[in-house]
Protein backbone atom coordinates (compact mmCIF):
# COMPACT_ATOMS: atom_id res chain seq x y z
CA UNK A 1 0.00 0.00 0.00
CA UNK A 2 1.33 3.61 -1.25
CA UNK A 3 0.18 6.23 0.49
CA UNK A 4 0.35 10.51 -0.45
CA UNK A 5 3.86 10.90 -0.40
CA UNK A 6 4.45 14.97 0.83
CA UNK A 7 5.46 17.72 -2.37
CA UNK A 8 8.88 18.79 -1.81
CA UNK A 9 9.72 22.21 -2.60
CA UNK A 10 12.90 22.41 -4.93
CA UNK A 11 15.09 24.57 -2.53
CA UNK A 12 13.64 22.26 0.55
CA UNK A 13 17.15 20.57 2.38
CA UNK A 14 16.40 17.06 2.52
CA UNK A 15 18.02 16.27 5.73
CA UNK A 16 20.00 13.61 6.02
CA UNK A 17 20.19 11.84 9.47
CA UNK A 18 24.56 11.41 9.10
CA UNK A 19 26.82 12.26 12.43
CA UNK A 20 27.84 16.43 11.08
CA UNK A 21 24.29 16.99 12.38
CA UNK A 22 24.88 15.77 16.09
CA UNK A 23 26.82 19.18 16.34
CA UNK A 24 24.67 21.83 15.31
CA UNK A 25 23.54 21.88 19.23
CA UNK A 26 26.03 21.62 21.18
CA UNK A 27 28.36 23.89 18.63
CA UNK A 28 25.93 26.63 19.39
CA UNK A 29 24.45 25.65 23.37
CA UNK A 30 27.68 24.00 24.66
CA UNK A 31 30.99 25.64 23.15
CA UNK A 32 32.77 26.60 26.22
CA UNK A 33 31.83 22.82 27.84
CA UNK A 34 34.69 21.17 28.90
CA UNK A 35 35.89 17.17 27.66
CA UNK A 36 38.68 15.86 29.84
CA UNK A 37 40.95 13.51 29.49
CA UNK A 38 42.27 11.77 33.19
CA UNK A 39 44.43 14.34 34.68
CA UNK A 40 46.20 14.95 31.61
CA UNK A 41 43.97 17.35 29.14
CA UNK A 42 41.21 19.86 29.08
CA UNK A 43 39.42 20.79 25.78
CA UNK A 44 35.96 22.64 24.79
CA UNK A 45 33.70 21.64 22.69
CA UNK A 46 34.53 24.35 20.70
CA UNK A 47 38.44 22.95 20.15
CA UNK A 48 37.45 19.48 19.63
CA UNK A 49 35.29 20.46 16.91
CA UNK A 50 38.13 22.05 15.15
CA UNK A 51 40.46 18.98 16.06
CA UNK A 52 37.60 16.93 14.38
CA UNK A 53 38.17 19.10 10.97
CA UNK A 54 42.34 18.81 11.37
CA UNK A 55 41.89 15.00 11.98
CA UNK A 56 39.65 14.60 9.12
CA UNK A 57 42.19 16.96 7.38
CA UNK A 58 45.16 14.68 8.20
CA UNK A 59 43.38 11.73 7.19
CA UNK A 60 42.65 12.85 3.64
CA UNK A 61 45.91 14.21 2.81
CA UNK A 62 47.36 10.90 3.85
CA UNK A 63 44.98 8.77 1.21
CA UNK A 64 41.49 8.05 3.65
CA UNK A 65 38.86 8.29 0.66
CA UNK A 66 34.82 7.05 1.66
CA UNK A 67 34.45 3.72 1.77
CA UNK A 68 37.98 3.40 3.39
CA UNK A 69 37.80 1.48 6.63
CA UNK A 70 40.15 2.97 9.49
CA UNK A 71 40.61 0.95 12.92
CA UNK A 72 41.42 2.49 16.07
CA UNK A 73 43.24 1.15 18.98
CA UNK A 74 42.75 2.88 21.82
CA UNK A 75 41.98 3.46 25.65
CA UNK A 76 38.84 5.70 26.42
CA UNK A 77 40.60 9.41 25.73
CA UNK A 78 39.61 12.43 23.79
CA UNK A 79 41.49 11.10 20.72
CA UNK A 80 39.16 8.26 20.79
CA UNK A 81 36.30 10.80 20.88
CA UNK A 82 37.30 12.39 18.02
CA UNK A 83 38.02 9.11 15.49
CA UNK A 84 33.91 8.90 16.87
CA UNK A 85 33.05 11.82 14.88
CA UNK A 86 36.02 12.53 12.02
CA UNK A 87 36.37 9.44 10.70
CA UNK A 88 32.18 8.50 10.14
CA UNK A 89 31.90 11.93 9.17
CA UNK A 90 34.21 11.68 6.03
CA UNK A 91 31.99 9.01 4.86
CA UNK A 92 34.55 6.38 5.93
CA UNK A 93 33.83 3.57 8.20
CA UNK A 94 35.27 3.64 11.90
CA UNK A 95 36.28 -0.08 13.20
CA UNK A 96 36.77 0.42 17.22
CA UNK A 97 39.35 -2.61 17.45
CA UNK A 98 38.89 -4.94 20.46
CA UNK A 99 42.79 -4.27 21.77
CA UNK A 100 41.28 -7.49 24.94
CA UNK A 101 41.37 -10.16 22.06
CA UNK A 102 44.29 -12.13 21.90
CA UNK A 103 46.15 -11.00 18.98
CA UNK A 104 45.17 -13.56 16.51
CA UNK A 105 41.44 -12.85 17.03
CA UNK A 106 42.64 -8.93 16.72
CA UNK A 107 44.76 -9.40 13.65
CA UNK A 108 41.69 -11.42 11.98
CA UNK A 109 39.19 -8.42 13.01
CA UNK A 110 41.13 -5.72 11.07
CA UNK A 111 42.04 -7.57 8.31
CA UNK A 112 38.14 -9.55 7.86
CA UNK A 113 37.06 -5.74 8.39
CA UNK A 114 39.63 -4.90 5.41
CA UNK A 115 41.17 -2.16 7.54
CA UNK A 116 43.30 0.12 5.68
CA UNK A 117 44.61 2.72 8.34
CA UNK A 118 45.25 2.52 12.02
CA UNK A 119 45.49 5.15 14.53
CA UNK A 120 47.69 3.17 17.53
CA UNK A 121 48.11 3.99 21.22
CA UNK A 122 51.94 3.21 21.60
CA UNK A 123 51.08 1.33 24.08
CA UNK A 124 49.83 -1.40 21.41
CA UNK A 125 52.52 -1.02 18.92
CA UNK A 126 54.80 -4.18 20.55
CA UNK A 127 51.35 -5.51 19.99
CA UNK A 128 51.11 -4.49 16.55
CA UNK A 129 54.61 -5.41 15.66
CA UNK A 130 53.38 -9.32 16.51
CA UNK A 131 50.65 -9.22 13.88
CA UNK A 132 52.04 -6.99 11.36
CA UNK A 133 52.42 -9.86 8.83
CA UNK A 134 48.78 -10.39 9.22
CA UNK A 135 47.23 -7.46 8.34
CA UNK A 136 48.40 -6.91 4.32
CA UNK A 137 45.31 -4.71 3.51
CA UNK A 138 46.97 -1.94 6.52
CA UNK A 139 48.23 1.22 4.02
CA UNK A 140 49.26 3.30 6.47
CA UNK A 141 49.36 3.74 10.41
CA UNK A 142 49.37 7.25 12.87
CA UNK A 143 51.12 6.44 16.42
CA UNK A 144 48.71 8.14 19.36
CA UNK A 145 50.65 8.56 22.72
CA UNK A 146 50.39 10.25 26.19
CA UNK A 147 54.35 10.68 26.10
CA UNK A 148 56.40 13.26 25.03
CA UNK A 149 58.27 10.91 22.20
CA UNK A 150 56.00 7.96 21.16
CA UNK A 151 57.29 4.60 21.36
CA UNK A 152 57.26 3.30 17.92
CA UNK A 153 59.49 0.06 18.04
CA UNK A 154 60.03 -1.67 14.44
CA UNK A 155 56.93 -0.13 13.02
CA UNK A 156 56.54 2.66 10.85
CA UNK A 157 54.17 5.45 11.27
CA UNK A 158 53.33 8.23 8.37
CA UNK A 159 53.10 10.51 11.92
CA UNK A 160 52.18 10.91 15.04
CA UNK A 161 48.59 12.28 15.90
CA UNK A 162 49.09 16.17 17.52
CA UNK A 163 52.01 16.71 14.87
CA UNK A 164 49.82 15.91 12.26
CA UNK A 165 46.41 17.78 13.58
CA UNK A 166 48.30 21.07 14.13
CA UNK A 167 49.93 20.69 10.18
CA UNK A 168 46.36 20.22 9.17
CA UNK A 169 43.95 22.70 8.74
CA UNK A 170 40.56 22.81 10.63
CA UNK A 171 38.49 23.47 8.04
CA UNK A 172 37.49 20.00 6.38
CA UNK A 173 33.95 20.52 4.44
CA UNK A 174 32.22 17.54 5.69
CA UNK A 175 29.97 16.86 3.05
CA UNK A 176 26.21 15.47 3.02
CA UNK A 177 25.93 11.76 1.49
CA UNK A 178 22.82 9.06 1.79
CA UNK A 179 22.22 8.40 5.23
CA UNK A 180 22.58 4.88 5.04
CA UNK A 181 26.32 4.51 4.42
CA UNK A 182 28.07 2.97 6.30
CA UNK A 183 29.31 4.52 9.50
CA UNK A 184 30.88 1.93 11.74
CA UNK A 185 31.81 -1.78 12.59
CA UNK A 186 33.11 -4.18 15.34
CA UNK A 187 33.11 -7.49 16.19
CA UNK A 188 31.30 -9.44 18.71
CA UNK A 189 33.09 -10.94 21.91
CA UNK A 190 31.12 -14.42 21.78
CA UNK A 191 32.93 -17.34 23.47
CA UNK A 192 32.15 -19.51 20.24
CA UNK A 193 34.25 -19.31 16.67
CA UNK A 194 35.55 -16.28 15.45
CA UNK A 195 34.49 -12.91 16.11
CA UNK A 196 31.92 -11.46 13.88
CA UNK A 197 31.81 -8.29 12.75
CA UNK A 198 28.47 -6.12 12.82
CA UNK A 199 28.20 -2.22 11.41
CA UNK A 200 25.80 0.29 11.58
CA UNK A 201 24.40 3.13 9.49
CA UNK A 202 24.55 6.68 10.03
CA UNK A 203 20.80 6.65 10.25
CA UNK A 204 20.62 4.17 12.74
CA UNK A 205 23.29 5.50 15.18
CA UNK A 206 21.82 9.21 15.16
CA UNK A 207 18.69 7.51 15.91
CA UNK A 208 20.35 5.29 18.66
CA UNK A 209 21.30 8.47 20.18
CA UNK A 210 18.58 10.79 20.03
CA UNK A 211 16.62 7.30 21.94
CA UNK A 212 18.86 7.22 24.06
CA UNK A 213 18.30 10.75 25.04
CA UNK A 214 14.60 10.30 25.38
CA UNK A 215 14.79 6.78 27.24
CA UNK A 216 16.86 8.23 30.21
CA UNK A 217 14.96 11.82 29.89
CA UNK A 218 12.13 9.75 30.41
CA UNK A 219 12.73 8.54 33.71
CA UNK A 220 10.89 9.86 36.47
CA UNK A 221 13.03 10.99 39.69
CA UNK A 222 15.61 7.83 39.12
CA UNK A 223 18.19 7.16 36.56
CA UNK A 224 17.73 10.58 34.49
CA UNK A 225 20.76 11.65 32.06
CA UNK A 226 20.14 15.39 31.25
CA UNK A 227 21.98 18.59 30.09
CA UNK A 228 23.44 18.96 33.64
CA UNK A 229 25.09 15.62 34.17
CA UNK A 230 28.80 14.88 33.92
CA UNK A 231 29.82 12.28 31.52
CA UNK A 232 32.89 9.11 32.20
CA UNK A 233 32.32 5.80 30.16
CA UNK A 234 33.71 2.70 31.96
CA UNK A 235 32.32 0.52 29.59
CA UNK A 236 35.38 0.30 27.03
CA UNK A 237 34.63 3.08 23.31
CA UNK A 238 35.76 -0.37 21.50
CA UNK A 239 32.75 -2.00 23.01
CA UNK A 240 29.47 -1.31 21.22
CA UNK A 241 30.45 2.19 21.04
CA UNK A 242 30.80 2.68 24.73
CA UNK A 243 26.78 1.96 24.44
CA UNK A 244 26.48 4.88 22.28
CA UNK A 245 27.20 7.16 25.26
CA UNK A 246 29.45 9.46 23.85
CA UNK A 247 27.28 10.71 20.64
CA UNK A 248 24.39 10.99 23.27
CA UNK A 249 26.47 13.20 25.32
CA UNK A 250 28.17 15.07 22.95
CA UNK A 251 24.45 16.14 21.91
CA UNK A 252 23.56 16.94 25.14
CA UNK A 253 26.41 19.08 25.33
CA UNK A 254 27.50 17.98 28.95
CA UNK A 255 30.68 17.76 30.31
CA UNK A 256 32.85 14.76 29.61
CA UNK A 257 35.18 12.82 31.22
CA UNK A 258 37.77 9.83 29.83
CA UNK A 259 39.63 8.22 32.15
CA UNK A 260 41.67 6.32 29.36
CA UNK A 261 42.72 2.90 30.68
CA UNK A 262 41.03 1.86 33.43
CA UNK A 263 42.76 2.38 36.76
CA UNK A 264 40.89 2.00 39.62
CA UNK A 265 42.13 5.15 41.80
CA UNK A 266 42.27 7.22 39.08
CA UNK A 267 38.49 6.30 38.39
CA UNK A 268 37.59 7.26 41.49
CA UNK A 269 39.61 10.34 41.77
CA UNK A 270 38.31 11.05 38.41
CA UNK A 271 34.38 10.56 39.79
CA UNK A 272 35.14 13.12 42.33
CA UNK A 273 37.68 15.52 41.50
CA UNK A 274 35.18 16.57 37.46
CA UNK A 275 32.12 15.95 39.94
CA UNK A 276 30.86 12.54 37.34
CA UNK A 277 27.14 12.00 37.70
CA UNK A 278 26.75 9.19 35.00
CA UNK A 279 28.59 6.04 34.18
CA UNK A 280 27.91 3.03 32.85
CA UNK A 281 29.99 -0.94 33.21
CA UNK A 282 29.91 -4.46 33.82
CA UNK A 283 29.42 -6.10 37.33
CA UNK A 284 33.21 -6.74 37.40
CA UNK A 285 34.19 -2.58 36.95
CA UNK A 286 31.37 -1.98 39.29
CA UNK A 287 33.04 -4.26 42.15
CA UNK A 288 36.32 -2.98 41.27
CA UNK A 289 35.17 0.48 42.04
CA UNK A 290 33.70 -0.37 45.06
CA UNK A 291 36.51 -1.32 46.51
CA UNK A 292 38.97 1.06 45.56
CA UNK A 293 36.07 3.61 47.12
CA UNK A 294 36.24 1.51 50.16
CA UNK A 295 40.32 1.70 50.22
CA UNK A 296 40.29 5.64 49.31
CA UNK A 297 37.31 6.33 52.42
CA UNK A 298 35.29 8.03 49.65
CA UNK A 299 30.96 7.84 48.89
CA UNK A 300 29.88 7.82 45.43
CA UNK A 301 26.29 9.90 46.18
CA UNK A 302 25.17 11.72 43.57
CA UNK A 303 26.27 8.78 41.01
CA UNK A 304 23.78 7.50 38.48
CA UNK A 305 25.03 3.95 36.76
CA UNK A 306 23.79 1.93 34.47
CA UNK A 307 25.04 -1.87 34.64
CA UNK A 308 24.94 -4.30 31.69
CA UNK A 309 26.87 -7.00 29.50
CA UNK A 310 25.75 -9.38 32.23
CA UNK A 311 23.47 -9.95 34.91
CA UNK A 312 23.39 -7.17 38.02
CA UNK A 313 23.39 -9.32 40.89
CA UNK A 314 21.34 -8.16 43.67
CA UNK A 315 23.87 -8.38 46.27
CA UNK A 316 26.19 -6.39 44.87
CA UNK A 317 23.30 -3.85 43.64
CA UNK A 318 22.87 -3.44 47.47
CA UNK A 319 26.61 -2.91 48.24
CA UNK A 320 26.40 -0.30 45.17
CA UNK A 321 22.91 1.44 47.23
CA UNK A 322 24.77 1.67 50.07
CA UNK A 323 27.74 3.70 48.55
CA UNK A 324 25.05 6.19 47.26
CA UNK A 325 25.40 5.33 44.32
CA UNK A 326 21.69 5.20 42.01
CA UNK A 327 22.43 1.68 40.66
CA UNK A 328 20.30 0.09 37.56
CA UNK A 329 20.49 -2.59 35.10
CA UNK A 330 19.98 -2.18 31.13
CA UNK A 331 19.93 -4.28 28.51
CA UNK A 332 21.53 -4.88 24.95
CA UNK A 333 23.73 -6.44 22.95
CA UNK A 334 26.08 -5.86 20.23
CA UNK A 335 23.84 -6.62 17.78
CA UNK A 336 21.24 -3.80 18.96
CA UNK A 337 23.88 -0.89 19.22
CA UNK A 338 23.31 -1.71 22.23
CA UNK A 339 20.60 0.32 23.51
CA UNK A 340 17.13 -2.04 24.31
CA UNK A 341 16.25 -1.90 27.69
CA UNK A 342 16.96 0.03 31.04
CA UNK A 343 15.83 -1.17 34.27
CA UNK A 344 14.19 2.72 35.67
CA UNK A 345 12.67 2.21 38.47
CA UNK A 346 9.10 3.88 38.78
CA UNK A 347 8.85 6.87 40.92
CA UNK A 348 5.67 5.04 43.31
CA UNK A 349 8.21 2.23 43.48
CA UNK A 350 11.57 3.81 44.70
CA UNK A 351 10.30 3.43 48.58
CA UNK A 352 14.23 3.61 50.21
CA UNK A 353 13.84 -0.14 50.95
CA UNK A 354 16.85 -1.78 48.87
CA UNK A 355 15.45 -5.14 49.25
CA UNK A 356 12.48 -4.21 47.63
CA UNK A 357 14.45 -1.41 44.96
CA UNK A 358 16.77 -4.04 43.91
CA UNK A 359 14.09 -6.23 42.50
CA UNK A 360 13.32 -3.68 39.83
CA UNK A 361 16.93 -2.16 39.50
CA UNK A 362 18.27 -5.84 38.82
CA UNK A 363 15.91 -6.22 35.95
CA UNK A 364 16.85 -5.89 32.08
CA UNK A 365 14.15 -3.51 32.53
CA UNK A 366 11.41 -1.60 29.92
CA UNK A 367 11.65 -1.02 26.64
CA UNK A 368 13.28 1.84 24.98
CA UNK A 369 10.85 4.37 22.57
CA UNK A 370 10.60 2.55 19.11
CA UNK A 371 11.84 -1.01 20.59
CA UNK A 372 9.36 -3.46 19.48
CA UNK A 373 10.13 -6.17 22.06
CA UNK A 374 8.54 -9.59 21.99
CA UNK A 375 9.07 -13.12 23.85
CA UNK A 376 7.99 -15.85 22.05
CA UNK A 377 8.03 -19.67 21.45
CA UNK A 378 10.17 -21.99 19.15
CA UNK A 379 7.85 -21.06 16.32
CA UNK A 380 8.02 -17.56 16.93
CA UNK A 381 4.68 -17.31 18.88
CA UNK A 382 3.91 -14.29 21.57
CA UNK A 383 4.50 -15.43 25.11
CA UNK A 384 2.28 -14.00 27.71
CA UNK A 385 3.14 -10.79 29.68
CA UNK A 386 2.34 -12.35 32.61
CA UNK A 387 5.63 -12.53 34.91
CA UNK A 388 6.31 -16.62 34.76
CA UNK A 389 6.21 -17.88 30.88
CA UNK A 390 9.38 -17.54 29.53
CA UNK A 391 10.51 -17.15 26.20
CA UNK A 392 13.38 -15.80 23.67
CA UNK A 393 13.95 -12.16 23.43
CA UNK A 394 13.43 -11.10 19.87
CA UNK A 395 13.74 -7.26 18.79
CA UNK A 396 12.64 -5.13 15.74
CA UNK A 397 14.21 -1.29 15.94
CA UNK A 398 15.57 1.16 13.51
CA UNK A 399 19.09 0.61 14.45
CA UNK A 400 19.83 -2.92 14.84
CA UNK A 401 22.82 -4.79 12.92
CA UNK A 402 20.99 -5.92 9.78
CA UNK A 403 23.43 -8.63 9.90
CA UNK A 404 27.16 -9.89 10.36
CA UNK A 405 29.74 -8.73 7.94
CA UNK A 406 30.57 -11.12 5.47
CA UNK A 407 28.34 -13.96 6.79
CA UNK A 408 25.02 -14.40 5.22
CA UNK A 409 24.22 -17.75 6.73
CA UNK A 410 24.79 -16.19 10.21
CA UNK A 411 22.68 -13.19 9.27
CA UNK A 412 20.19 -15.03 8.35
CA UNK A 413 20.10 -16.95 11.70
CA UNK A 414 20.33 -13.89 13.68
CA UNK A 415 17.30 -12.25 11.44
CA UNK A 416 14.86 -15.81 11.40
CA UNK A 417 11.71 -14.44 10.84
CA UNK A 418 11.90 -10.81 10.82
CA UNK A 419 12.78 -10.25 14.09
CA UNK A 420 16.13 -9.97 15.56
CA UNK A 421 17.23 -12.96 17.90
CA UNK A 422 18.83 -12.07 21.08
CA UNK A 423 18.97 -16.21 22.35
CA UNK A 424 18.63 -14.74 26.18
CA UNK A 425 15.51 -16.43 27.59
CA UNK A 426 13.15 -13.97 29.85
CA UNK A 427 9.41 -13.31 31.25
CA UNK A 428 7.70 -10.25 30.97
CA UNK A 429 5.68 -8.40 33.70
CA UNK A 430 2.25 -7.16 33.07
CA UNK A 431 3.54 -3.71 33.72
CA UNK A 432 6.18 -4.29 30.93
CA UNK A 433 8.98 -4.93 33.03
CA UNK A 434 11.73 -7.71 31.55
CA UNK A 435 13.62 -10.19 33.65
CA UNK A 436 16.21 -12.51 31.81
CA UNK A 437 16.21 -16.12 33.20
CA UNK A 438 19.20 -17.31 31.01
CA UNK A 439 20.86 -17.69 27.87
CA UNK A 440 19.68 -20.63 25.50
CA UNK A 441 22.89 -21.86 25.89
CA UNK A 442 22.86 -21.61 29.48
CA UNK A 443 19.80 -23.08 30.84
CA UNK A 444 20.37 -26.32 32.56
CA UNK A 445 18.01 -29.01 31.83
CA UNK A 446 17.48 -30.91 34.82
CA UNK A 447 14.80 -33.49 36.48
CA UNK A 448 12.47 -32.15 33.69
CA UNK A 449 12.50 -29.06 34.63
CA UNK A 450 14.23 -26.12 33.41
CA UNK A 451 16.97 -24.29 36.14
CA UNK A 452 17.90 -20.54 35.58
CA UNK A 453 21.75 -20.78 35.90
CA UNK A 454 21.59 -16.60 36.52
CA UNK A 455 19.00 -16.83 39.21
CA UNK A 456 21.10 -19.38 40.99
CA UNK A 457 24.34 -17.30 40.55
CA UNK A 458 22.46 -14.38 41.84
CA UNK A 459 21.02 -15.94 45.09
CA UNK A 460 24.52 -17.44 45.89
CA UNK A 461 25.87 -14.47 45.70
CA UNK A 462 23.50 -13.28 47.90
CA UNK A 463 25.53 -15.79 50.49
CA UNK A 464 27.76 -14.29 53.55
CA UNK A 465 31.18 -14.88 52.72
CA UNK A 466 30.35 -14.68 48.52
CA UNK A 467 32.47 -12.51 46.37
CA UNK A 468 31.54 -14.06 42.88
CA UNK A 469 29.73 -16.91 41.56
CA UNK A 470 28.81 -18.91 38.33
CA UNK A 471 26.60 -21.96 37.50
CA UNK A 472 26.73 -24.26 34.24
CA UNK A 473 25.46 -27.27 33.70
CA UNK A 474 27.23 -30.85 33.84
CA UNK A 475 25.97 -34.07 32.62
CA UNK A 476 24.26 -36.55 34.95
CA UNK A 477 23.23 -39.75 33.85
CA UNK A 478 20.10 -39.86 35.95
CA UNK A 479 18.82 -36.43 35.57
CA UNK A 480 20.21 -35.20 31.90
CA UNK A 481 21.90 -32.28 33.87
CA UNK A 482 22.67 -30.86 37.34
CA UNK A 483 24.26 -27.47 38.14
CA UNK A 484 27.90 -27.22 39.15
CA UNK A 485 28.87 -24.22 41.12
CA UNK A 486 31.70 -22.09 41.16
CA UNK A 487 32.31 -19.69 44.01
CA UNK A 488 34.89 -17.30 43.98
CA UNK A 489 35.07 -16.26 48.33
CA UNK A 490 35.46 -12.89 49.82
CA UNK A 491 38.85 -12.58 50.89
CA UNK A 492 38.13 -11.09 54.53
CA UNK A 493 34.80 -13.71 55.10
CA UNK A 494 36.57 -16.73 53.76
CA UNK A 495 36.85 -19.15 57.27
CA UNK A 496 33.11 -18.52 57.65
CA UNK A 497 31.88 -20.27 54.25
CA UNK A 498 31.52 -23.75 53.15
CA UNK A 499 29.88 -25.79 50.56
CA UNK A 500 27.22 -26.65 53.28
CA UNK A 501 26.45 -23.07 54.01
CA UNK A 502 26.06 -22.21 50.99
CA UNK A 503 23.49 -25.35 49.85
CA UNK A 504 21.59 -24.08 53.52
CA UNK A 505 21.43 -20.94 51.91
CA UNK A 506 19.33 -22.05 48.84
CA UNK A 507 17.39 -24.64 50.73
CA UNK A 508 15.59 -21.59 51.90
CA UNK A 509 15.16 -20.23 48.66
CA UNK A 510 13.82 -23.98 47.13
CA UNK A 511 11.35 -24.50 50.56
CA UNK A 512 10.00 -20.93 49.52
CA UNK A 513 9.16 -21.81 46.22
CA UNK A 514 11.69 -19.45 44.34
CA UNK A 515 13.71 -22.15 42.95
CA UNK A 516 13.25 -25.76 42.61
CA UNK A 517 14.68 -27.93 44.51
CA UNK A 518 16.71 -29.35 41.49
CA UNK A 519 18.06 -25.44 41.28
CA UNK A 520 20.58 -26.71 44.72
CA UNK A 521 24.15 -27.94 43.46
CA UNK A 522 25.21 -31.29 44.52
CA UNK A 523 28.53 -30.16 44.28
CA UNK A 524 30.08 -26.69 44.80
CA UNK A 525 33.65 -26.00 44.38
CA UNK A 526 35.98 -22.88 45.66
CA UNK A 527 38.31 -21.30 42.66
CA UNK A 528 40.49 -18.27 42.86
CA UNK A 529 38.83 -16.80 39.98
CA UNK A 530 36.59 -16.97 37.85
CA UNK A 531 37.31 -16.46 34.20
CA UNK A 532 35.78 -13.49 32.00
CA UNK A 533 35.87 -12.47 28.61
CA UNK A 534 37.51 -9.40 27.06
CA UNK A 535 34.37 -7.43 28.24
CA UNK A 536 34.01 -8.75 31.53
CA UNK A 537 31.45 -11.30 30.90
CA UNK A 538 31.71 -14.53 32.57
CA UNK A 539 33.08 -16.77 30.17
CA UNK A 540 30.78 -20.01 30.91
CA UNK A 541 32.26 -21.53 27.26
CA UNK A 542 35.89 -21.70 29.37
CA UNK A 543 34.28 -23.34 32.45
CA UNK A 544 32.06 -26.00 30.20
CA UNK A 545 35.38 -26.96 29.39
CA UNK A 546 37.31 -27.09 32.29
CA UNK A 547 34.61 -28.61 34.68
CA UNK A 548 31.73 -29.59 31.97
CA UNK A 549 32.88 -33.45 32.21
CA UNK A 550 32.97 -33.50 36.70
Amino acid sequence: MVGRLIQTAKSAYQYPLIFKQLWHTPRVQSPDQEIVYRDQKRQTYRQTKERIGRLASALSKAGVEPGDTVGVLEWDSHRFLEAFFAIPMMAAVLQTVNVRLSPEQIAYTIDHAGATTLLVNDEFVGLLEGIKAHLPKVKRMIVMSDRPTPQTGSLSFIGEYESLLAAASPDYDFPDFDENTQATTFYTTGTTGLPKGVYYSHRQLVLHSLAGLALFGMAGSQGRFSRDDVYMPITPMFHVHAWGFPWSATLAGVKQVYPGRYDPAMLVKLIKSEGVTFTHGVPTILQMLLNAAAAAKVDFNGLKMVIGGSALPKALAKQALAAGIDIFAGYGMSETGPLAAVSHVMSKDLTGDPDGEVEFRARAGIAGPLVDLRIVDPDMNDIPHDGKSAGEIVLRAPWLTQGYYDNPEGSEQLWAGGYLHTSDIAVVSPGGYVHITDRIKDVIKTGGEWVSSLQIEDLITQCAGVAEAAVIGIKDDKWGERPLALVVKKALEADGLSDAAIKTHLKTFADQGVISKYGIPETILFIDSIPKTSVGKINKKELREQYGNM
